[in-house]
């Protein structure tokens, strides 16, 4: 039987040193020796990533490293065997065509689980930037609602949120690059929704649908200048342990 479990997955080293010890149901897994996963992911490391995770389900809150690893959704998803819906907070589509396409990328998983995962009913994707918009590939929109920062800003989104089907279980997944840089320090280029818009729009999916799991990414990035990168660690700490707060509670009371 798969647990439940609250989990960091470890591929760069940036979170807390031993901050597992220190917050309450949260389980580090190491995967920083395995070899093709920086932005690409080769086959041989996603099967070892698969072993790796082969203990874990879906559910609970899982914390995936920068968005260099925003691919591991599709890893956790296809886990789900009943039909469902993706909730994909994200300031890109991650719908493109891979520039190596034998590969899984950072930028082209979402793509890949709208045209091979089976029990994937309807992928929304809030938040992104009105260019990736009109990337995302024409025979990706069938399964797809897209509500952008600036139909929520507007309130134009309630046409494109009356298509949201809500006798769906849902699966979250949080790119931290939709936040702007109050909310987050993130190894790719942001967006503009506050943590608090974050937040109201996580409670409502909470509220409408019943909620299997949540995973999160958009650390920064280890390479930046010291100076840089302390002060970019503080404010996505913060952030997460808002959000894994805010998360918990939401598991908790339902």
């Amino acid at each position: 039987m798969k647990k439940t479990e609250n989990v960091i997955l470890d591929f760069s080293h940036v979170y807390p040193e031993n901050i597992e010890t220190q917050v309450e149901d949260l389980t580090r897994v190491d995967l920083s020796d395995i070899s093709g996963t920086n932005m690409y992911c080769t086959k041989e490391a996603e099967d070892e990533i698969r072993n790796r995770l082969k203990d874990f389900g879906p559910e609970g809150i899982h914390f995936l490293d920068n968005g260099n690893y925003h691919y591991v959704t599709k890893l956790f998803t296809e886990k789900i065997h009943i039909p469902f819906a993706l909730v994909l907070f994200d300031h890109h589509s991650d719908m493109q065509q891979p520039l190596i396409h034998e590969l899984t990328s950072c930028g082209s998983w979402a793509g890949e689980m709208l045209r091979q995962n089976l029990y994937l009913e309807q992928l929304i994707l809030i938040g992104p930037n009105q260019k990736s918009m009109e990337e995302i590939p024409a025979d990706l929109m069938k399964k797809l609602v897209c509500v952008s920062i600036q139909d929520i800003e507007c309130e134009t989104a309630r046409k494109d949120v009356s298509k949201i089907r809500m006798d769906l279980p849902a699966y979250i997944s949080i790119d931290k690059d939709v936040l702007d840089r109050y909310g987050a320090r993130t190894n790719w280029n942001q967006g503009d929704m506050s943590v608090d818009t974050l937040k109201k729009l996580l409670s409502e999916v909470f509220m409408n649908q019943k909620v299997i799991g949540v995973d999160i990414c958009g650390e920064c990035s280890l390479a930046e200048p010291v100076g840089q990168l302390v002060e970019d660690q503080r404010v996505n700490k913060v952030t997460n342990e808002i959000l894994y707060h805010f998360l918990s509670t939401h598991f908790n009371i339902i």
